[in-house]
């Protein structure tokens, strides 16, 4: 036998190669430890000795940048997304996430890709795909919704060694036609809470106006997580739209469970914001404290008068008897309030991003806004904590300044607003 076909002992640990009694070349590679702490020691082999030895440097590569997969049995797409939705992803966000989640997996990833082999997912495999949706009927922005949620399925995936690689970054997403969103000039802000002072809860939209709030952080804020002498709301918790579960025994002919009348709610009506950016303390403006004061004292009038019809839930914006108001009620008066105004039609959530492009035009820095908006992203996730007390109390001078005390007129020490106000600034 010649010296290239014996087979030479390697130190532990190191690659070997060989020639085997079935005519065949093979190599060993050490990659790692298994779970149940054995060394994970791979085995390939090939016709001949150079093609064993190209495979084999490809395993130390795959070892050497930590893309080597698990050993067993290789999951399908649908497996992996089945177990991250149901096992993986509801310990890490809210249920309104995991709505949005739950479509794009079972309604549209599973039946499109989940026959492919996990690790051999391809860029190409998913464009395809994103086509296949819009023709369809899908809109762009469907599709880019999947595509976000199918790529932190499969990070996960990555991070857990059962995938080398996340094919969906470089993947073509559709391109989406962005919703230009118009905020709000200083003028209709003055506008809208002139007219809502006609109104009980007024104060619940000073507080989407000037803090920028989303509607379940205002819906499930309590008066607990309010400190008028200091100034400042935290933010907690959040009311969620309700999802509800066919609760009756024959079939009530009902596709959606919300119209079954012996229907069951399955989520919570409050849950605690579980993102870091989510939960946040946000200060208030003299003149919204003093609303929330007066709106206070009105709440405690209501509560006496209703006597035992109210529900005592702590809520800072309940209906007339102490409840949560729905969400499709809270949205059916902003569309009052808007006409009642003659203010523009407009969203909701048109109230946060207004807040938003307050903060940003007076000045305040980029990371404090994200704070008091609680945005969140990767790059700034790792750089924002907690505003401290003084920048807090500086930003909520400088909306009180804004909203509440701009003029109209000329004057030299005057700044002008994109309307044709006259805002002054103290």
């Amino acid at each position: 036998m010649t010296e290239d076909k014996k087979r030479t002992r390697q130190p532990n640990g190191r690659s070997s190669i060989y020639l085997g009694k079935d005519g065949k070349w093979h190599g060993r590679v050490s990659v790692g430890i298994r779970d149940d702490g054995r060394p994970d020691r791979r085995h390939v082999e090939r016709k001949t000795r150079a093609e064993v030895t190209a495979a084999v440097r490809e395993l130390e590569k795959q070892r050497d940048a930590k893309t080597v997969k698990k050993p067993g049995k290789a999951w399908t797409v649908k497996a992996w997304l089945t177990h991250w939705i149901e096992n993986v992803a509801p310990l890490a966000v809210n249920d309104n996430t995991m709505v949005g989640y739950g479509v794009a997996v079972r309604k549209h990833l599973i039946p499109g890709l989940g026959a492919h082999r996990l690790d051999r997912l391809k860029p190409e495999h998913l464009e395809a795909f994103y086509a296949k949706m819009q023709a369809n009927g899908s809109k762009p922005a469907t599709a880019h919704q999947v595509h976000r949620t199918l790529r932190t399925a499969l990070n996960e995936a990555v991070r857990r060694g059962h995938l080398g690689r996340n094919p969906v970054p470089l993947a073509k997403a559709p391109k989406t036609g962005e919703y230009e969103v118009e905020p709000y000039t200083i003028q209709e802000v003055q506008r809208l809470l002139k007219a809502a002072e006609q109104h009980r809860n007024s104060a619940r939209w000073a507080v989407a106006l000037a803090l920028g709030l989303r509607q379940g952080e205002v819906l499930g804020l309590r008066w607990e997580d309010v400190d008028l002498d200091g100034g400042f709301l935290v933010v907690r918790r959040s009311r969620h739209r309700p999802q509800y579960a066919h609760g009756c025994v024959d079939p009530c002919g009902r596709k959606a469970a919300g119209y079954c009348p012996q229907r069951r709610r399955t989520n919570p009506e409050l849950a605690t914001t579980k993102s870091r950016a989510g939960r946040r303390a946000v200060g208030l403006p003299e003149q919204l404290v003093d609303l929330l004061r007066a709106h206070l004292k009105a709440q405690e009038g209501e509560r006496a008068a209703a006597g035992k019809r109210w529900e005592e839930n702590g809520l800072v914006f309940p209906d007339e008897h102490g409840r949560s108001p729905s969400h499709r009620r809270d949205w059916a008066e902003w569309k009052a309030l808007l006409a009642e105004a003659s203010v523009r039609d407009g969203r909701l959530h048109d109230a946060r991003h207004t807040a938003a492009t307050v903060l940003l035009i007076l000045g305040v820095p980029e990371r404090a806004v994200m704070g008091l908006m609680g945005w969140s992203t990767t790059a700034m996730a790792a750089r924002y904590q907690h505003m401290v007390d003084a920048v807090r109390a500086d930003v909520a001078r400088q909306v009180d300044g804004l909203i509440w005390r701009a003029e109209t007129g000329r004057s030299n020490s005057d700044d002008s607003g994109a309307d044709g106000s006259r805002v002054q600034f103290n």
